[in-house]
């Protein structure tokens, strides 16, 4: 996967001015984990252009282990028995790897172009979103749990609009993108893998093209006219 990396990022080529959003789960996707992370730590710590990490649902389990390894060592170890790549993966960083993984927001706003870029998907129930990653750092409880969700949603209550976790969908529960009214921008998401290319929704774009299950590796690229392309390297 880091060699797709390269190759995609040598023809995306961005300079001086350009942001650079990473959309989460640069871990357990495949056999060379530290080497994603590092690449894209390399590009944040040296490269000319803004580099944005996303957290991914892989990177919060990773960060959940690595709390619990200190504060809670006996959940760590049932963590560790269910995912052995969370153990695996904490030997192999370094504290500086381990603290840019954990420097990953939860969302990043290109209000220019009216995007919100997440890793998973907005639940069709959710009425508000935080205005800023700061504030939704501070959320906690019920509320906490709720924006959360961002991370894993893929489907939907077909009525309620509420999430579902993955296996539990039913007949006729929709995937989000389907149900999404952009009521907080174009959502631009990773976490469901589209091995086709990636999926248009009139407010929500899927760019998981299954680089980690054989797929392609790709990127949206916006112009400073809207002007919007995918641009893929095969993994």
């Amino acid at each position: 996967m880091s060699a797709a990396l390269a190759a995609l990022m040598e023809k995306l080529a961005p300079g001086a001015g350009d942001v650079v959003i990473f959309l989460g789960d640069l871990v357990d996707r495949g056999p060379d984990s530290i080497g994603v992370v590092r690449a894209v730590r390399s590009f944040a710590e040296s490269a000319p252009f803004e580099v944005v990490l996303i957290e991914g649902n892989h990177e919060e389990q990773h960060r959940r282990y690595r709390r619990n390894l200190i504060l809670r060592p006996e959940i760590a170890a049932e963590q560790a028995a269910r995912n052995p790549e969370l153990e695996a993966l904490t030997a192999q960083l370094t504290a500086e790897d381990a603290a840019f993984v954990e420097s990953a927001v939860p969302f990043h706003r290109i209000d220019e172009h009216g995007i919100l870029a997440v890793h998973g998907g907005i639940p069709g129930d959710m009425t508000a979103f935080p205005s800023s990653v700061a504030e939704a750092r501070v959320l906690i409880g019920r509320e906490g749990r709720a924006f959360g969700k961002v991370l894993r949603t893929c489907f939907i209550d077909q009525d309620s609009g509420a999430f579902i976790m993955r296996g539990h969908e039913r007949e006729g529960d929709p995937f989000w993108a389907e149900r999404y009214d952009g009521r907080f921008g174009h959502v631009i998401f990773g976490h469901t893998p589209f091995m086709e290319g990636p999926a248009e929704y009139p407010f929500a774009t899927g760019i998981d093209t299954g680089a980690a299950h054989g797929g392609a590796l790709t990127a949206l690229t916006i112009g400073n006219a809207d002007e919007r392309r995918f641009v893929s390297v095969s993994s």
